[in-house]
């Protein structure tokens, strides 16, 4: 199944997501001082980079895990991702992330969805959002009678679907090139990584992200984890980031599971995270 929210059964050692720049609306822009327009932008174009971190991420985290979807396999998510900063909420909803194993080991993803977003001032936004396109490949399996984990590489592309001049899209195309890794241990699961961001643009800053996920499953069900994440600055004069997500994955059957995880920032947090969600609908094993 994919690392992509996997399910509970997945996460104890059995094998079984956004919009860019929040541009300011004209209107907006020349009630305020460009000083103040600048800092809030670049503040929330921070935010929406993180949640499009690996992603643009495994839900319901933003970190990712290296597991691929089996072979001639589809899942699903239908899911709801946000995050609060200077006062301006933003975010994706409803969105799908749609993954598929074109090969064994290796997984074609893509994750269309309508953005939206909350700014002080100015009226809300909701519309077609930015599109996200992944090749997951898996090239290290983890073997469960010794030390070695499953090791993938996985490049995510962000084509700039959405309308930048309402906030609603980066306006440009952006890159992740990042490598995830992943060993399970009974009911204990750890999985992560990080990898580097292409983010072209003026103003704007390629950086790194990194991300670890310490997961345990309670009961056949009922999967809780913690999630710790670090990102360099996304803009010039911008803020680096540090958070934390607290998530659970509750399987209502084999094939429909339920995901969310709630964080913030620990490090610049009103600027950057003050608050951040995902709450999703997984559904696996369709062929």
């Amino acid at each position: 199944m994919s690392g992509r929210g996997r399910t509970v059964a997945s996460k104890a050692g059995i094998t079984d997501h956004r919009p860019g720049v929040f541009a300011r609306d004209a209107t907006a822009a020349t009630k305020r001082p460009a000083r103040f327009v600048a800092k809030k932008t670049r503040a929330v174009i921070a935010v929406l980079t993180l949640l499009s971190s690996p992603a643009i991420a495994g839900p319901p985290y933003i970190t990712d895990d290296p597991e691929p979807v089996d072979y001639q396999r589809w899942e699903f998510y239908a899911f709801s991702q946000g995050g609060r900063a200077n006062g301006e909420t933003s975010g994706v909803a409803p969105s799908c992330d749609c993954n598929y194993g074109i090969l064994p080991d290796v997984q074609l993803h893509i994750q269309p969805g309508a953005a939206f977003r909350r700014a002080s001032g100015a009226s809300p936004a909701w519309g077609p959002g930015d599109t996200e396109l992944g090749l997951k490949y898996r090239f290290v399996e983890q073997d469960k009678t010794n030390a070695t984990p499953s090791i993938a590489f996985y490049p995510l592309l962000e084509a700039p679907t959405g309308d930048p001049t309402r906030g609603l899209g980066a306006g440009r195309t952006r890159a992740l090139l990042p490598f995830w890794g992943q060993k399970d241990f009974g009911d204990w699961s750890t999985f992560g990584g990080g990898g580097y961001w292409i983010n072209p643009g003026p103003g704007a800053k390629n950086n790194w992200f990194v991300g670890w996920v310490l997961q345990r499953k309670l009961t056949e069900q009922l999967a809780v984890g913690l999630e710790l994440f670090h990102q360099t600055p996304t803009e010039i004069r911008g803020f680096q980031m540090t958070g934390f997500n607290v998530g659970a994955i509750y399987d209502l059957s084999e094939h429909f599971h339920l995901l969310a995880s709630a964080g913030k920032g620990l490090q610049h947090a009103r600027e950057t995270n003050a608050f951040s969600w995902y709450v999703g609908l997984q559904i696996t094993g369709v062929e």
